[in-house]
């Protein structure tokens, strides 16, 4: 006979989908899970949306999965966390919790005496994990973030980790993969130090969703349920798969000021091509991005403001002469950066913009979104 499948307070016995809430140990706060036990043993999966509360896109995807799924088609279990980050997501914060300031993908294993963050981390680390085989981690930009769609996987954990996160990963149909080198701090980083093959889908940005990116999140998770075997039915592969852009390099902000983006999240550089640039209030220059390589932004800053050790922009490596050039029209106003030149005297200034390149500038901080 099947296992109860218990979660906290929550349980679901074999061929039952429950939902309510899960206490985050030592606080008031409970966050919205769904429990569905499938009516034969198998393996158990984590879905997960809201570790970044402004990420519509991802927790839009896990609540209507949740709703979606049922016990009938399903082998083992599935955990959906529809929404991680709460009490932010109630405040409208920026990827923080809203009582310690925290990015929660920065404090796992996390603490039972910690504040709020390192809480959720911990009831996440201690309720859950235990019981899972795989997890899935869905994220999208912030409000401040344009984004391209991506997917990561896990490069620094054991070879089945390393392997299964690999194979799920290309399942996604997004056009580009990173394989991440890092192995604390982020869910599903420390999920793949625990033996747990996962990985983390970037879906949207702008903190903005609309249903048809929502579908593709669902589209690529009931893929990547049906090659595990834990959803009914045959997975299949898109016709390529996404293109490996790792190493990312991630750039910090040194300076306070308004940012001035070159590129569109999708579009490609060259080494040395100026990314960006931070100025203050009266035009003068305070700080020039350039490339430390060939590459293709991934996701940036795309807010006037930006504060000094804040992300400002990540991108993989590309070789625009083996790989071909990318651009794009600008998303505020859809017209291209060349037409608009030839048709105006002046720049396009929505994100397109013109800078002659100023001396090398030094190195800065690196933060990894995930």
């Amino acid at each position: 006979m099947k296992e109860t499948l218990k979660i906290g307070p929550l349980s679901a016995n074999a061929g039952e989908k429950v939902s309510g809430f899960l206490p985050i140990v030592n606080s008031e706060l409970e966050i919205p899970v769904t429990l569905i036990s499938g009516e034969k043993e198998g393996k158990t999966i984590l879905i997960c949306g809201g570790v970044h509360n402004a990420e519509y896109v991802g927790i839009q995807a896990a609540m209507e999965l949740a709703d979606e799924l049922v016990p009938e088609k399903v082998i083992g279990n599935i955990i959906v966390i529809r929404l991680l980050n709460r009490s932010g997501f109630e405040h409208r914060t920026m990827s923080l919790v809203y009582e310690d300031g925290k990015n929660i993908n920065r404090v796992f294993p996390g603490s039972a005496s910690g504040t709020l963050a390192d809480k959720i981390a911990f009831t996440m680390e201690s309720e859950i994990y235990p019981y899972i085989d795989y997890f899935i981690d869905l994220h999208s930009g912030d409000g401040f973030e344009g984004l391209e769609s991506y997917v990561y996987c896990l490069g620094n954990a054991n070879d089945y980790v390393v392997e299964t996160s690999r194979k799920m990963a290309e399942i996604a149909h997004v056009n580009y993969l990173v394989v991440s080198p890092s192995n604390t701090g982020g869910a599903y980083n420390y999920a793949g130090q625990l033996g747990i093959p996962s990985i983390l889908l970037e879906r949207g940005g702008n903190s903005t969703w609309c249903k048809s990116l929502v579908e593709e999140d669902k589209h690529d998770v009931k893929n990547m349920l049906r090659y595990l075997g834990i959803l009914e039915g045959n997975a299949h592969r898109h016709s390529t798969v996404p293109k490996q852009v790792s190493p990312v390099i991630y750039e910090d902000a040194p300076v306070s000021g308004c940012w001035y983006p070159v590129f569109q999240p999708g579009e490609t550089f060259k080494e040395g091509d100026v990314l960006g640039e931070i100025k203050d209030y009266f035009g003068n220059l305070l700080y020039t991005c350039r490339a430390k390589n060939g590459g293709i932004i991934l996701y940036e800053t795309i807010s006037l403001c930006i504060m000094k050790d804040t992300p400002m922009v990540a991108y993989g490596v590309w070789d625009e002469e083996k790989d071909g050039k990318i651009e794009k029209d600008c998303p505020v106003c859809g017209q291209n950066e060349k037409e608009f030149e030839v048709n105006h005297e002046h720049r396009h200034s929505h994100h397109h913009v013109s800078y002659s390149h100023g001396a090398d500038h030094d190195e800065t901080p690196v933060s990894i979104k995930e």
